[in-house]
């Protein structure tokens, strides 16, 4: 991974969240990244522990001084969001994340970073293997599958843990502690259409992108255009003004991310396609002015 990232500081926080990002750990296919903490556990000489769903549990005696101190657990998971746009070919299953160095932000090259929840992963690397780090009794926790289903939490046995103080490591917030806990609503909703023969209709391919996207927790009050509703308010208003057909739509690729691109394929009456186009460019510009300040500036490409 790049020497650049590693040579930041902390060099241990950053030289661990490297290696954790070279290991494919896409949601619901942590097998590698559950190998990798196992291996990581055991070159340190310290007890592992891999439950029946895959959470990996590494525990450390407490440093000198410290035994009788209580039991602290600190829990991250291991998956992460696995997100590309849509000119990057990149497979999340055999691939490390490629990460750059940008002036002072670590990005990735055209995927998600996984700092969500590498960071705190790589937090409690350090911790275990440091030396000089003043500690209670250690419990390590890290689970899997928490963006699609939270079922390694879900799946943790009662009494696995000793400790009654638990610090999970997967915060939105810098320098506060939260008490609390986040959560979310699925929905899915189906609908009956009636197919129609296109009589009279040129078709287009529009492709709505280069928005910043992002988490559906961490970035979801910032103001970012979302590439499905802003698509949708496109094609509604393309229906309503040129009777427009929508032949075919595809948008975002993960029910926990802010979608950053939208396409569609719809057909437009012929005699109508000049005033389509010049709507396609003043809807770019629309959209451009409502995300200036806290988005990229989106562009519909036809």
């Amino acid at each position: 991974m790049s020497s650049p990232i590693r040579n930041l500081e902390p060099h241990s926080l950053w030289g661990y969240f490297s290696d954790l990002n070279a290991v494919p750990r896409p949601s619901k296919k942590e097998q590698r990244v559950i190998a990798f903490m196992q291996s990581f556990g055991q070159r340190l000489g310290l007890p592992v522990h891999t439950d029946e769903v895959g959470n990996v549990l590494i525990t450390k005696p407490a440093t000198a001084g410290r035994a009788n101190d209580p039991v602290v657990a600190l829990q991250s998971h291991l998956d992460m969001v696995h997100q590309k746009n849509a000119g990057t070919s990149f497979d999340f299953e055999t691939e490390g994340i490629r990460m750059l160095l940008e002036g002072d932000w670590v990005r990735a090259e055209g995927t998600t970073l996984g700092a969500d929840n590498g960071i705190g992963v790589a937090a409690m690397m350090s911790l275990l293997a440091s030396s000089d780090i003043p500690h209670p009794p250690l419990e390590a926790l890290f689970t899997i599958d928490e963006e699609t289903g939270m079922t390694g939490a879900k799946g943790l046995r009662g009494g696995l843990l000793q400790a009654q103080i638990l610090l999970n490591l997967d915060t939105e917030e810098d320098r506060e502690l939260t008490i609390g806990c986040a959560g979310g609503v699925d929905v899915l909703a189906s609908c009956k259409y009636a197919p129609q023969t296109p009589v009279g209709l040129s078709f287009f391919c529009v492709n709505l992108k280069g928005l910043a996207g992002g988490h559906s927790g961490m970035e979801i009050h910032l103001g970012r255009g979302n590439a499905n509703k802003l698509m949708n308010r496109f094609l509604l208003e393309v229906g309503k003004r040129f009777g427009g057909r929508l032949h075919w739509l595809d948008g975002g690729g993960l029910r926990n991310a802010i979608p950053r691109e939208s396409k569609a394929i719809l057909g437009i009456p012929e005699g109508r396609v000049a005033e389509f186009l010049s709507y396609v460019t003043e809807f770019e510009l629309v959209v451009q002015k409502e995300y200036a300040t806290t988005d990229q500036i989106g562009r519909a490409h036809v």
